[in-house]
């Protein structure tokens, strides 16, 4: 036999090495629409008031889908890809916030997973109205209530991984300020009993350092980490509003999202 000539045999069996390594890789392949049949979303709530829902300026490349596996709930509760807004509380008004950078970040650490937002921010909202039948009378809603529905339907796809929760502006007088924190702990201990994990990450987003009386809260939420364990605050150090003085422009928002996705990821590590 010419020494040249390969065994059949082998040949046979480097073919269907070669189908069976082909079949393995589309198993491992993730696509957003297999993670949805399969409830195998990892999943985050974006919680608090105009700054997490997202008042930055929209650019044109706002329209464009910057990764297939990150996705978020919509106002009618169906998963599609996301991108900026992601929060509908005040339509034409709703820009760009810190969850979807949070989201791309997310997905770029662990690019097996596909992300899922749940956005439930509320525009102008005091802590006073998250609560079980709290009623924000500006905007008509039940911040909590709506949440909560919204939670619920999200968790029929994947796993709750994390919270994101921004607010405290409404709340920014000293006197209010001063009786935030057992608030926001009653509130973590509520969402954590909600989706049955009482390790759930959580992480608050420092107010703007542009306005003073923001410090109130900021003074406070710096205290959580050492009261609540599984919790971080995500610095806003040298972020910049948009001209308002209450809210981050769009480069200031998409940063704080790259910095609460940097306390998750540290979050979740601990666990």
């Amino acid at each position: 036999m010419n020494k040249h000539i390969v065994p059949i045999s082998i040949l046979i069996i480097g073919f269907f090495s070669l189908v069976l390594f082909s079949c393995s890789s589309k198993k491992k392949a993730i696509t957003a629409e297999n993670a949805i049949t399969n409830k195998a979303l990892e999943i985050y709530i974006l919680m608090g008031q105009s700054n997490m829902a997202g008042r930055g300026p929209l650019a044109p490349e706002d329209s464009i889908i910057q990764n297939k596996n990150v996705l978020m709930l919509t106002k009618d509760l169906k998963w599609v890809s996301a991108k900026n807004p992601l929060h509908f509380d005040k339509p034409g008004i709703t820009a760009v916030g810190p969850g979807l950078s949070f989201g791309l970040a997310m997905q770029e650490a662990n690019k097996k997973v596909v992300v899922g937002l749940v956005p439930t921010a509320v525009g102008g909202t005091s802590i006073n109205s998250w609560i079980p039948g709290g009623y924000d009378k500006a905007t008509n809603k039940y911040p909590w209530d709506d949440a909560e529905k919204r939670i619920i339907e999200a968790m029929k796809y994947g796993t709750i991984k994390g919270i994101l929760w921004h607010q405290g502006e409404s709340d920014s007088k000293l006197e209010n300020a001063a009786v935030y924190l057992p608030k926001l702990e009653d509130l973590i201990k509520r969402v954590r009993i909600l989706v049955g994990n009482d390790k759930l990450p959580f992480v608050v987003g420092q107010l703007g350092k542009y306005n003073l009386i923001y410090d109130n809260i900021n003074k406070e939420t710096a205290k959580l980490p050492a009261l609540v364990p599984f919790t971080a605050i995500a610095t806003s150090e040298g972020l910049t509003d948009k001209g308002d003085n209450t809210h981050f422009n769009r480069a200031s928002a998409i940063i704080l999202g790259e910095r609460f996705a940097k306390k998750m990821l540290g979050l979740q590590k601990e666990k």
